[in-house]
């Protein structure tokens, strides 16, 4: 914070000692206020604790009465692009961990890779809902430790932007903690957000020790293929998106009010689920708009010319300069 020195125009005189003490003072405070910003930024932007200065900033703009007070993004495929190939080696993993380690036949690996994505969110909660156990902190590290994090490079457009709104912003994805906090050190992007709601915000512990696999796997392909009334799909133990559930848990967790929020997210199911529980949506990654989706962004670097308002809102704040020097892409559907 600066202070502006005023000049008066009479005598005012210090006693030394006193100077010398509140001299002393001010050097211990500046001192304090370093370390605890040093610490802020080293912290993990894993838990829901809100920096104090943000805090005051995001209050004051807050207290103007703008339509939103949050941004919630998705993390991989949102926060960077697809071309990546961050996608494509993941989905290889997995297959390779379901060989490996689940003893799966690779031939039928693909079909059940899709299935489970399309009816469970995301293929770790299929393989638990059809029976597999296994430890997930070991499926993590083997699906998501592999990944190549240095193709994934700082985004400075990205972080200009995110910094230049003085309101909440969190991130909700499926994947584990570590993943995460990898991904958003490597674009630059760690101290931009209040906290992250991940799979272990959502799920408990895994109690297997990596080992055990269910003697009775549910034939999910073969059940899809010739569906028997007499039979219920079996159902997963884990919270994940695009469940309406783990949405609105996440949204309590983090103490967020989906009708002042927007969220980001590529995949259009994750944005129906969103849409329904009574956020504002913005799918990313397609100009294309999909049923429940608000608008559709080619980029996230699209956002403000999406949503020009909060910038406006934000440029009322006295804390907020508009920036001029951050170039934009130009396909936005709206």
């Amino acid at each position: 914070m600066h202070c502006r020195l005023f000049s008066f125009p009479f005598a005012f005189s210090f006693d030394q000692a006193a100077s010398q003490r509140i001299k002393i003072l001010a050097f211990f405070s500046s001192l304090l206020v370093a370390k605890l910003r040093i610490a802020s930024s080293r912290r993990p932007p894993l838990d829901f604790c809100i920096d104090m200065e943000f805090e005051g900033r995001y209050k004051k703009v807050q207290s103007q009465g703008g339509r939103f007070d949050c941004l919630l993004f998705d993390l991989d495929d949102t926060l960077y692009p697809l071309s990546s190939g961050m996608a494509a080696e993941c989905c290889k993993n997995i297959g390779e961990y379901m060989l490996e380690k689940l003893g799966i036949e690779e031939s039928k690996i693909p079909d059940l890779c899709s299935v489970l994505y399309q009816k469970y969110g995301t293929t770790m909660a299929g393989l638990r809902a059809i029976g597999y156990n296994f430890n997930y902190d070991d499926y993590h590290s083997f699906v998501h430790g592999r990944l190549p994090y240095e193709t994934l490079k700082p985004d400075p457009v990205l972080r200009q932007l995110l910094l230049s709104l003085p309101i909440r912003k969190a991130i909700f994805t499926n994947a584990d903690r570590d993943h995460a906090a990898r991904v958003l050190k490597r674009l630059g992007l760690e101290d931009c957000f209040e906290g992250v709601i991940c799979f272990e915000t959502l799920n408990q512990p895994s109690s297997s020790s990596g080992e055990e696999t269910s003697s009775n796997i549910f034939d999910i392909v073969g059940y899809l293929s010739k569906p028997d009334p007499a039979v219920d799909q079996p159902k997963t133990p884990m919270l994940c998106k695009p469940s309406v559930e783990a949405m609105e848990q996440a949204l309590r967790i983090a103490n967020i009010d989906p009708q002042r929020t927007v969220f980001f997210d590529d995949s259009a199911r994750n944005i129906q689920s969103a849409k329904a529980i009574g956020l504002h949506t913005v799918l990313v990654g397609t100009s294309q708009r999909v049923k429940g989706a608000d608008h559709a962004l080619e980029s996230i670097h699209n956002v403000r010319e999406a949503l020009p308002e909060l910038w406006e809102e934000a440029e009322k704040s006295s804390n907020i300069r508009p920036s001029n020097n951050v170039t934009m892409e130009t396909s936005v559907t709206a």
